[in-house]
């Protein structure tokens, strides 16, 4: 396995309004803020809040190329990223625990904080198709290049790992400093991870190292 310090290139916020960051995706112009009870646009290049739509947004965030998935409690919401109407809702795999969200290969992959798992779900009945184990806390969870990175976050220590998404094996590990928590994490398609700061209110892009790193 590999384990390098995170390489913690930009820091967003505080933000005006907003106490805390929790999912975080991206729809390949704007990063979306779930925010407690919103939605909030994020330019990444000007670092500036937009937009916000209305929602139960206390977990992972997940975009498809045309829809917004929120966790929302016991169910997980398809939302019109436009007007903030919930289209569809399936069951959530737990009704306290889930964390980070994700969309790829057409199913949503779900992290479990205190379960340290992650799920891969059918967004259309909210079947459990796959589950990976993790010996730490699942935070964030995101897909890039077909690979499968999560945050962790327990004791005071975080960090962001790719692991095997047919066995949960951890490949890489990129290790942020001490009390510098991962609440959601997404990638830009290309060098950046967004890491959400949880209660800090803000949140970081760090380096995506490449894959020989």
């Amino acid at each position: 396995m590999q384990r390098h310090s995170a390489d913690v290139i930009r820091e967003y916020g505080p933000f005006p309004g907003i106490e805390c960051v929790h999912g975080v995706t991206f729809d390949g112009r704007s990063i979306w803020l779930a925010t407690g009870e919103t939605l909030t646009t994020l330019d990444p290049e000007s670092g500036r809040t937009g937009r916000s739509v209305d929602a139960a947004a206390t977990a992972g965030t997940a975009f498809d190329g045309q829809h917004l998935y929120q966790i929302a409690g016991k169910r997980i919401q398809r939302i019109d990223p436009e007007t903030g109407d919930v289209l569809a809702t399936i069951p959530s795999p737990s009704e306290a625990d889930d964390s980070g969200l994700a969309w790829a290969e057409g199913t949503l992959w779900v992290g479990q904080y205190e379960g340290r798992k992650i799920l891969q779900v059918d967004p259309r009945t909210g079947e459990v198709l796959r589950t990976l184990e993790s010996d730490r806390m699942v935070t964030g969870v995101t897909w890039v290049d077909g690979e499968l990175w999560h945050g962790t976050w327990e004791s005071g220590e975080s960090d962001v790992r790719r692991v095997d998404p047919h066995t949960g094996e951890v490949h890489q590990r990129l290790e942020l400093p001490t009390d510098t928590g991962v609440s959601g994490l997404e990638s830009d398609g290309a060098d950046r991870f967004f890491c959400g700061g949880g209660p800090s209110g803000r949140l970081r892009a760090i380096r995506r190292p490449t894959r020989h790193a």
